[in-house]
Formats: C-alpha cells, structure tokens, sequence
C-alpha cells in the first residue's frame, strides 16, 4: 500500500478541530494538452492534485496526457479594464436556503476519533493486500480483487449520502458552518483513502495473472476526486496554523452547495450541484464533456484550450488560463457540469462594480461582487489620491455588529467577501470616519446554459 504523504497525514490528523473555533455572521441565512487522445475508460493513476496544493497554492494544470478541445492558442493576457468575465454556477431556487459566514482559525483540540479513523483505514487497506496475496489460485485471487473493488464502490455511494445529508442539514438549519465544513473534510479525506486503494488494488491486478483492472475501476477513481474540493482544503489547512485563519462564505440550498475564500491573493470558490448529477447516467465522451463545459464558459475556455480527464459517467475538465484555473465535473447523464472549483487571481477578478465615497480627507471606493465573491475596499487620500496605508475597515451584515475586515495594505487595499444582504463599510482612522452605506452585491454571473434556468 501507498503510504499518504507526510503533509496530508498531518492535517487529516486536524480534521475534527478544524471548525472548532467558527464564528457565524447574520442569517438566514496543463501544461497545454497533448492533441493525441488517450483512453478515457483508464486514465492515469498519479493524475490526482496533491491536498496540499489545493489547500495553499495556486492549482496548476495535470502534467498527465489528456484530451483537448482542439481549439486555438492561448489568448494572451488581456489589459486590465478589458471586458472579461468569469462565470459560475450558485446555489439552486426553491427549498430552504442558508448564506453565512465563517472564520476558521487554527485550533489544536482533540482529534483522536479522526486519527483513529484514519488508521482503521489503512489497515483495512493492508488487509486486503495480505487477503489477496494469501489467495491459491488465480481466480481466487481475481475475485478478491473484485470484491474489494465492490466494496469501494459500496463506500463512494455511502460518501454520496453523507454529503447530501450534510448539504441539506446545513440548509435547513440543523447543521452548523463548524459542523458541515468538518463533515466535508473528513469526506475529502475518506475520499483520499478509498483512491489511494484503488491504486492498491491496480498495482494487485497487474500483478495477477491473465487479469488486469476492471474499467469500472477508472470511473471509480474520477468520482472519488469529485469530494475534495479547494475551499475545503484552505479551511483544513487554517486549522492546522500552515496558514492564517481564512473567512468561508457557506451558501446552501436543498441540493446545492457553494464555499468561497480568499487565499494568496485568489479568489477560491467550490461548488457542488446534486441535481445535476445523474449518478445512474450513461457514458460521456471527452469532447462531448469539453462541449459542454465551452458552451456553459466561453469566456474562461476563451483563455485556454480544456483537458478531459474522465471516464464513464464522470468527466473532469479543467481550464488553467492566465488568471487562474477551473475545474469542472460534468456527469453523462444530464452533460452539465455538477461540481465546479475555481481561482481567480484579485488583481483581474472582473465581475465588479464600483461606488466611491469621500469625504474627512479619505477616497473611499468599494469594488462590489456578488454574493461570497471578494469585495476590494481601496482607500485614497482626498487630495492627494495616494494610497492610504494601516487605516482600519470594518464591514456590517444588515442589523448586526460590525466585524473588522483588516488594515489597509500599502495599496491602500484590504478584501473581504460579499455577504448575500445589503452591508456597509466603514473606514476608522480616529477621528476621520468615512462610510459607505446600502451596498448590495451584484448578480451572479451565471454559466451560459444556466441563464434561462
């Protein structure tokens, strides 16, 4: 069996304290693609993005071959101030729905039930190489294989519930922010596992004679990578200190779900649509999935040509550009995507507008976003118009406190995220106050096939 890498053992050793510390706000609330086409029933074992990278950094294209949307070269980067967009999928209408805000700090409380977890893991892991490499016969030992191979797909289906679960219990108000974010880790995590034996039990098929993995086993591991998720990962990574305390926007509806943060100067933002997934689906193709996911982002796909990663009933497309990276899932039984992750460097994040208000020697303009998108509060000496450094901004959710966002950097910038409700900010730098009041966050732009509903 394939030992975890040290930093991931790490932090699943954090997983049950990492929301432990959660504060809420108001409610209710590639390298470019090779063009040679590989087999989509059997994609590459070691194709997975490391925990570590989606928790800390920015997330790079798979360095594994892949198949491409054929399309052009990669668009230059435009000049700040072109139009440009970068669409995304939200949460759906109808049924209870829940926005809130919350900060994950780090927090070194018990985690024994979670390490415990993780070790009963492993073990049943080394259990079964010894269960199949103790079997006599080659067909014993092929159907060991098998039925450890059943066995990890009953697991995905139990990770399939749990996460609805978890959705639709935070939704209706019977899941706290700390108790679904912890509850979407240790899935991530379990997730992490149940791969890590898939590739156990292909190294074991190649080693058995006149057997090799069944396709079943490809599309396995593409699900599987459907529960980890950036956010998610950041989160993780906040609890454990390896970076500072980061503010979550935790959006959910009966059937959907949207996380959003701001880390390393990006916007990170992971969603997850249930309805959209037909897990009894047919196959889809790598160009039906590239299709799909063109036609629902022209303007992000626009940047760079798509990499399909997928098999049966699961496609992974992803698209790094100049700004950032999307990664979608697209499922064969409704060709739509279903789960989408996102970063978006801030200094081209596009889909903002701008209110500005002066007064007690300060500029202050507000850069507002939609819903849990960033919002970029830049602060200007009145006459001058040079940046105001070490000046504090607060941000107020409706009738409740206000909660400091931070100081203002040598740019005169801090960044917050866009609450769903009408908000406020105030600039405090005794005794100059300058606020700016009734701020709404703008419409979601929506992928293309979602417009119409």
């Amino acid at each position: 069996m394939r030992a975890l890498p040290v930093a991931v053992a790490v932090l699943l050793l954090l997983v049950p304290v990492a929301g432990t510390s959660l504060s809420t706000g108001p409610g209710p609330t590639a390298p470019a693609a090779t063009t040679a086409p590989t087999d989509a029933r059997a994609p590459p074992a070691d194709a997975r993005a490391p925990v570590s990278s989606l928790a800390t950094g920015p997330v790079e294209a798979d360095s594994t071959p892949s198949v491409s949307a054929g399309l052009d070269a990669p668009a230059p980067r435009q000049a700040s101030g072109e139009n440009r967009t970068f669409r995304t999928l939200s949460v759906t209408d109808g049924g209870p729905v829940r926005v809130e805000s919350a900060t994950r700090g780090a927090n070194l409380g018990p985690a024994l039930d979670v390490a415990v977890d993780e070790t009963d893991a492993a073990m049943e892991t080394a259990s079964l190489v010894e269960r199949v490499d103790a079997a006599e016969t080659s067909a014993d030992r092929r159907q060991r294989i098998l039925d450890a191979l059943d066995r990890v797909e009953r697991d995905e289906t139990r990770l399939y519930e749990r996460q609805r679960t978890a959705v639709r219990d935070h939704a209706s108000g019977d899941l706290s922010n700390r108790e679904l974010l912890d509850e979407l880790v240790r899935i991530a995590a379990a997730a992490r596992e149940y791969d890590e034996r898939l590739d156990t039990l292909d190294a074991l098929a190649d080693e058995t004679s006149g057997f090799s993995a069944p396709p079943r086993l490809a599309e396995l591991r593409v699900r599987l990578q459907v529960y980890e998720g950036p956010v998610r990962a950041h989160a993780l990574a906040a609890a454990s200190a390896a970076v500072s305390a980061a503010d979550v926007h935790v959006h959910s509806s009966d059937d959907a779900l949207v996380l959003a943060t701001i880390a390393d100067g990006q916007y990170v933002r992971e969603v997850i649509r249930l309805d959209r997934w037909d897990r009894d689906g047919g196959s889809i193709s790598n160009d039906a999935a590239i299709d799909a996911v063109t036609e629902a982002y022209p303007e992000t796909v626009a940047l760079r040509q798509p990499d399909a990663f997928g098999a049966g009933s699961v496609q992974r497309i992803t698209v790094p550009h100049e700004f950032g990276l999307l990664r979608t899932y697209v499922s064969g039984g409704t060709t739509r995507v279903f789960v989408e992750h996102q970063r978006i460097d801030l200094d081209a994040f596009a889909d903002t507008e701008s209110v500005t208000e002066a007064g007690d020697g300060f500029d202050v303009t507000v850069d507002r976003s939609y819903a849990g998108g960033p919002v970029t509060v830049t602060v200007r000496d009145e006459e001058s118009g040079e940046p105001v450094s070490g000046v504090t901004v607060t941000k107020r959710v409706g009738d409740a406190d206000s909660r400091t966002i931070g100081e203002t950097d040598d740019d005169g910038v801090v960044r917050t995220l866009s609450p769903a409700n009408t908000y406020r900010i105030t600039v405090v730098d005794e005794p100059r106050v300058v606020v700016v009041e009734g701020l709404d966050p703008i419409a979601t732009p929506a992928p293309v096939e979602s417009e119409s509903g």
